[in-house]
């Protein structure tokens, strides 16, 4: 999936904007405007992955946004990884024949772990299982509702059913640039044998340092980019 550790830029859409939440609330976004822009300025910084969300399809459990991520698809030419509403495998098939590259089941892998194998059995390589946390327990339905599993006892049994790969987000610091816990990634890490990228809390290059320091195969990053505290550049060479 990864060849060698990658920063990856977040391109979280709602209302058909930009925009970067604080801890996952409704809200409490600030907007970074036109999707597509946002894409093409980081593909031409470097970028060789994009990490785009529908946030209004993670909450309302459909793509809201389907227009404006097919508009950042076909815009650029690098890979795309995309989460936010996909909650049935003809929901995941249908973006993966129309050129995404990986689709990001969460809330649909956590209620239906079969989904997963039933996706990856057609697209072997197409499928990261989100299990984001919130107080250590995977949270669902836009980080709104808990599942009382424990992100490290569960990745495993995703890796089986064929996963690519587990996307990692920390809620309790996402949106906050107040710094990243390495702890629960490595933990995550050392518990699957499948790549494991990482997302919340990045406010410094030493964040990513970090993070690159427990094994993660990549880190997603979102707010710190748009506000400024670093380039992709200086965060690829980190």
């Amino acid at each position: 999936m990864f060849s060698e550790f990658e920063v990856v830029p977040a391109v979280d859409v709602q209302d058909g904007q930009v925009v970067q939440l604080v801890g996952g609330e409704r809200g409490t976004g600030t907007e970074y405007g036109d999707p597509v822009e946002a894409a093409e300025r980081w593909v031409e910084a470097g970028a060789r992955t994009l990490h785009l969300v529908d946030l209004d399809g993670a909450f309302e459990g459909e793509r809201v946004n389907a227009d404006a991520i097919a508009a950042v698809v076909d815009a650029v030419d690098v890979p795309v990884q995309m989460g936010g509403g996909i909650r049935t495998a003809e929901d995941a098939r249908t973006l993966l024949d129309a050129g995404v590259d990986r689709v990001i089941l969460g809330t649909a892998a956590v209620e239906n772990p079969d989904i997963v194998a039933e996706v990856s059995d057609d697209y072997p390589d197409g499928v990261l299982v989100s299990l984001d946390a919130k107080g250590g327990e995977v949270v669902v339905s836009g980080w709104t509702e808990g599942t009382g599993l424990d992100p490290a006892e569960a990745a495993e049994r995703y890796a089986d059913l064929g996963a690519a790969g587990i996307l990692f987000t920390d809620v309790d610091v996402e949106g906050q640039l107040e710094g990243v816990r390495t702890d629960p990634v490595r933990r995550l890490v050392e518990a699957t044998s499948i790549p494991v990228v990482a997302s919340g809390g990045v406010a410094t290059l030493d964040d990513v340092r970090a993070l690159r320091g427990t094994g993660a195969a990549a880190v997603v990053v979102g707010t710190a980019l748009y506000e400024g505290r670093f380039t992709l550049r200086e965060a690829m060479d980190a």
